[in-house]
């Protein structure tokens, strides 16, 4: 259950930030930094991956799960969010993460 104001980040992807074009690199690289920039956003939205409750991923190949996995307890722990994780038809990149986050409210 998640309760509190919440933030909703849509299909982020592996997207240099200064230059807004696809970095498509290894599946390892895309992974990172599809995270990395998730996590800036969470930020700039007051909270973190630690109040993230739920991940949506889709991945052009299943063949990388195992590999997501290993990125994806980088940036969660247990007890982890709910998860969703398809193989989907993504184009030039290799993966696409969404997720929900309660914002914590500070003082109450």
């Amino acid at each position: 259950m998640a309760d509190g104001p919440q933030v909703y980040i849509s299909g982020q992807g592996p997207v240099d930030p200064e230059t807004g074009e696809f970095q498509l690199g290894s599946f390892r690289e895309q992974a990172e930094l599809t995270f990395r920039n998730i996590g800036t956003i969470l930020e700039a939205a007051g909270t973190s991956w630690e109040h993230v409750v739920k991940v949506s991923a889709f991945l052009a190949d299943f063949d990388h799960f195992a590999e997501f996995n290993e990125v994806y307890r980088r940036y969660l722990e247990d007890p982890y969010p709910a998860r969703t994780t398809v193989q989907a038809g993504l184009g030039r990149i290799a993966i696409e993460v969404d997720c929900i986050a309660v914002i914590p409210i500070h003082g109450d």
